[in-house]
């Protein structure tokens, strides 16, 4: 059975569980890369793992259907937006892949969220 089978997923829906876990990947990259450079990037560190956290509890919650998926993926676009700022201030390479890679995971969960309603 493929994935596309599943009922409840409309296209908005798929995007946004992939660019979370997109987002997830890249902020997991950028956390584990902040880490060795020091303290002043503490900062991006956080929100990078707040990021990686939130999208793939979004992603989990849209792919089961949750009533709460919809307030999860505004948590998480504003969680993307954060970290982007930040993201934004680094040269580091992990940087400026999370802040290209978050602000196309938040337009995705605010248009999933649109869809729905």
């Amino acid at each position: 059975m493929a994935l596309s089978e599943i009922d409840h997923l409309n296209d908005e829906m798929e995007q946004c569980i992939d660019s979370c876990f997109e987002a997830a990947q890249a902020c997991e990259w950028c956390a584990d890369e902040c880490a060795g450079h020091g303290e002043d990037m503490a900062e991006c560190l956080r929100l990078c793992r707040d990021v990686a956290d939130l999208a793939t509890q979004c992603a989990r919650m849209c792919a089961r259907g949750s009533t709460f998926h919809t307030q999860t993926a505004e948590l998480c676009a504003e969680a993307c937006e954060a970290c982007a700022e930040e993201c934004e201030q680094h040269d580091h390479d992990h940087c400026q892949l999370c802040a290209e890679v978050l602000p196309e995971c938040a337009d995705a969960c605010r248009e999933m969220i649109e869809a729905m309603d």
